[in-house]
């Protein structure tokens, strides 16, 4: 049996639609996947980038793509009513659904479609009210504990080599991004080409110029 990890943040279409092709991309393989919410906002300040809505055209870009990809998935997908927003409490209350702080699949559908569907505010104290009641956390999202656990969530992410969302780890590999879904079925195929030089080299390429920032 492969274990996953699927590293995600609610903020990011791109999460949500690769949470909802994965079980079709893993299908007839003996799999366990681990949820593992980050701060996507985390990631970028420690990598020293910007997200993708934060830079003028390819804001535009991400969003009409997302949106041609849902309808090429067959989800249904509006966009927020803003967007971006702070998802901290949304990933805090993911955490707290479960004592050892693991969301489960059942979980994670209710806080990326409270974001994703409906085209409402993610972030309306009302709508968080009412997904809270309905996820019946086992801990409050403002527990010190729950904060504490969302912030080794991202430490632990960037120490396992994550740069962005969605990234699925699987024996140490890492896969970034939904169009990474059909390299990863490969990966868990045992395609050879994975332990090839094509793979395996990518590491040592030099840089031939670095930019300053």
């Amino acid at each position: 049996m492969h274990s996953l990890t699927f590293y995600f943040d609610v903020i990011s279409p791109y999460a949500y639609l690769a949470f909802d092709q994965l079980p079709r991309t893993l299908q007839g393989l003996s799999y366990q996947v681990r949820y593992q919410p980050v701060l996507f906002g985390g990631l970028l300040n420690h990598h020293g980038q910007l997200g993708p809505v934060e830079v003028a055209g390819k804001r535009e870009w991400t969003y009409r793509q997302s949106l041609w990809l849902a309808r090429q998935q067959g989800l249904d997908v509006q966009l927020p009513a803003a967007h971006p927003f702070n998802p901290l409490p949304l990933l805090r209350l993911a955490i707290a659904c479960d004592t050892s702080g693991q969301p489960n699949r059942h979980v994670c559908e209710a806080v990326f479609k409270h974001v994703w569907c409906g085209g409402l505010n993610p972030t309306d104290p009302d709508r968080l009210a009412e997904l809270t009641q309905r996820l019946q956390p086992a801990r409050s999202p403002d527990a010190q504990e729950v904060k504490d656990r969302l912030r080794h969530n991202t430490e632990q992410a960037i120490a396992d080599g994550v740069f962005g969302v969605p990234s699925i780890q699987a024996d140490g590999e890492m896969f970034w991004g939904l169009d990474a879904l059909p390299m990863l079925r490969e990966y868990l195929q045992g395609d050879d080409w994975y332990r090839s030089p094509a793979w395996t080299s990518a590491v040592d390429v030099p840089a031939g110029i670095q930019r300053k920032r």
